[in-house]
């Protein structure tokens, strides 16, 4: 569990903050993160806040505190919050049905805005970002690139509003492919990101539009089969995600 129960509605905050940017992969296992003082500054908030939050991420086990010269707050390899964010979609699936359904729709629209708004800037940057899915040789490295694509996507669409809901969104789930990084399931997702791009570099909305909500329903697949097992997704015959709804 997240263990912010209770706690400063502006720790509170601050933790939750922190914790989407981990789940969602800007923020990887062994980054150190920035000083507090820093963090506190970034965030508009005070140290003191700043320092309990980081203790409501060390009890969750999404961060640790290392001492010496070359100490300070790291991500975890996210064992544990990562197993108990299972545990809790496993006995909650209509809410991952919710947070794909908003997903598909913030980022749909996103994809649509950034084929007339992007800069030759951003698309270089998803085009890397496709780039690097190629070469993954760890979960890390993985979520990683997804997370710099996803950004980058959000940015070219020019409206804050809709990036801030998109990083929440993203925020409230594990890049998905967490369990699942083997060759199928990246090349896969590259192809995903792949069709969201090209159509975005020829100013195509509706295409764009049309490829990320056609990639986010592979990412409900692999969550199917992460959530319930291959076996027991085969077994049912049919999506129990979609079948939530």
């Amino acid at each position: 569990m997240d263990l912010d129960l209770g706690a400063p509605t502006v720790t509170a905050d601050i933790a939750r903050r922190l914790r989407a940017r981990i789940r969602a992969g800007e923020l990887s296992p062994g980054d150190r993160l920035p000083a507090e003082r820093d963090l506190a500054k970034q965030m508009g908030v005070g140290r003191v806040s700043v320092r309990e939050a980081l203790r409501l991420l060390q009890a969750g086990g999404y961060v640790e505190v290392r001492r010496g010269a070359t100490g300070g707050t790291f991500v975890t390899q996210l064992d544990l919050p990562y197993r108990n964010w299972l545990s809790e979609i496993r006995s909650g699936v209509g809410d991952v049905t919710d947070i794909l359904e908003l997903r598909i729709g913030l980022e749909g629209q996103a994809a649509k805005l950034a084929a007339t708004r992007r800069t030759d800037a951003e698309l270089e940057a998803m085009a890397a970002a496709i780039d690097e899915m190629s070469t993954s040789d760890s979960r890390v490295s993985f979520r990683n690139s997804d997370a710099r694509f996803h950004a980058a996507l959000a940015q070219a669409a020019r409206n804050p509003r809709l990036e801030s809901a998109i990083a929440g969104a993203r925020g409230e789930m594990f890049a998905p492919l967490d369990a699942l990084v083997y060759t199928e399931v990246v090349e896969s997702s590259r192809a995903g990101h792949l069709a969201v791009y090209e159509a975005v570099r020829d100013g195509d909305a509706e295409r764009a539009r049309r490829a990320m909500e056609d990639h986010l329903e592979q990412t409900r697949q692999e969550l199917e089969q992460l959530i319930f097992g291959k076996d027991a997704v085969d077994a049912v015959g049919q999506h129990p995600l979609r079948s939530a709804d």
